[in-house]
């Protein structure tokens, strides 16, 4: 009788893992979908950004201050 009970937990314990498993892998793929989904709008963000200018390239600190005397 023992046998038979450990052989039962056993299988119980290898189909709970199993389900156990399928969750991990789908909340895995659920985590992918919205990593995928938040780098391309990070990527869509950047391309949408106005690239600098080839003066302020050259000379960054041109344009950055203003002089006022009153």
């Amino acid at each position: 009788m023992c046998n038979m009970n450990i052989s039962q937990i056993s299988s119980g314990m290898i189909e709970q893992s199993g389900a156990l498993q399928q969750i991990g892998i789908a909340m895995l793929g659920k985590q992918l979908d919205a990593a995928t989904s938040d780098g391309a709008m990070i990527a869509a963000s950047l391309a949408s950004m106005p690239s600098p200018s080839l003066e302020s390239m050259v000379n960054p600190s041109v344009g950055g201050n203003i002089d006022l005397r009153i």
